[in-house]
């Protein structure tokens, strides 16, 4: 990935990024950031909402609009100063949602950029319209790309579970004093 600086950047050009919206997507969204609103996750809730079905959270797919953003438009260095969003539709699980984003402003004297944004469906419909102002890195950025692959997340995975069970023995030993404390003092020698 390349980030750009403002002296690089054009009005009128766009960036784009498409992905298929997955459930196991939408459920690490929801306890990466802890929106448990039901709506997001229970079939049962959801069928007594206008929506009948889960939907994606709207910061989901607002998301998708910061990777296009942080990836390609202006790239890797950027800084994110704000967002303006309208949701217009609901995502669902198994919907390709399409993020853009267009400059349609440089203010290269304070090192800004004004963006349209905008998502799409696979039907063509907007889902989700905004505005964003990002100020692009002050020097040309070549970051390499690291996905995250099986090694790192068996890594990760292992690293928590020996948290957890570090976490669970000094639970135990402390119950376990407690356990003797308490015992010490109602029991005669």
């Amino acid at each position: 990935m390349r980030g750009r600086t403002i002296d690089e950047l054009v009005e009128g050009e766009r960036a784009e990024l498409t992905r298929i919206v997955e459930r196991g997507d939408i459920a690490a969204f929801v306890e990466a950031v802890g929106d448990y609103n039901p709506l997001h996750s229970d079939p049962d809730f959801a069928a007594t909402t206008m929506f009948k079905v889960p939907i994606a959270p709207g910061i989901f797919t607002a998301g998708m609009i910061s990777a296009v953003i942080g990836t390609t438009l202006p790239g890797p260095g950027v800084v994110y100063l704000s967002q303006d969003l309208k949701f217009l539709k609901p995502v669902h699980t198994g919907d390709t949602i399409t993020a853009r984003a267009e400059i349609v402003e440089l203010i290269r004297d304070r090192n800004r950029v004004r963006l349209r944004t905008a998502c799409t469906n696979q039907r063509g419909e907007e889902v989700l319209t905004g505005e964003a102002w990002v100020m692009p890195a002050r020097r040309p950025i070549l970051y390499e790309d690291r996905p995250v692959g099986p090694a790192v997340i068996g890594a990760l995975a292992v690293r928590s579970w020996l948290a957890m069970a570090g976490a669970t023995a000094a639970c135990t030993l402390l119950s376990l004093q407690t356990f003797a404390e308490m015992t010490r003092r109602t029991w005669p020698s």
